[in-house]
């Protein structure tokens, strides 16, 4: 990675913290972008050149390319299985902090309705990572039914299990929330 490129990764970061504290502190509603990039000693237009939209200061992380990664590399084996076994293995990573981070940014995604309706663009935008993982860049109509079938339920139940997670304040063990749920999901 470029000095740019962990400059543009730190600031990204810094702005977002920043943000996830305001909005969970004086509410989502009631802070502005601008509010953000005052705590954060950015501009505005620093804010939305990392960030689009408001909701993208919650919703934004890099688990796409992380997921997709674990699928490609999951042992062979029924598509459920590949796709449990990798969300598994990415909520099985992280540290202490960036497992407090991601509670306080679901947290906000459950209880902001703007931000649950966004929720479920960025699942869409995971199963396109998840199919074209599994897939490749041109599979058949069948092939790719099955793909994003399968990844859109996987996805389904790990969501279910993030929201017990948030349920226990983050103390149960979330890697073995998503395994359960996709246990009861597709009965393995």
């Amino acid at each position: 990675m470029s000095l740019r490129d962990r400059q543009r990764a730190e600031t990204r970061l810094q702005v977002q913290t920043h943000a996830i504290r305001l909005f969970t502190d004086v509410g989502y509603d009631a802070t502005t972008v601008a509010d953000v990039a005052a705590a954060a000693g950015v501009s505005a237009m620093t804010v939305y050149r990392h960030f689009p939209t408001k909701e993208d200061l919650v919703l934004y992380d890099e688990y796409d390319p992380v997921t997709a990664s674990a699928v490609a590399a999951a042992p062979p084996g029924p598509l459920p299985a590949r796709i449990g076994h990798a969300l598994s293995e990415t909520a099985a990573h992280g540290s202490s902090s960036e497992k407090a981070f991601l509670l306080a940014r679901l947290r906000l995604m459950i209880s902001v309705p703007a931000l649950r309706a966004r929720h479920l663009d960025s699942q869409y935008a995971t199963a396109d990572a998840i199919v074209a993982a599994l897939c490749g860049p041109s599979p058949s109509p069948e092939e790719e039914f099955r793909a994003r079938a399968t990844a859109m339920a996987c996805l389904g139940a790990a969501h279910v299990a993030l929201l017990r997670w948030a349920e226990t304040d983050g103390e149960a063990d979330l890697a073995g929330l998503i395994r359960e749920a996709l246990s009861s999901v597709f009965g393995t």
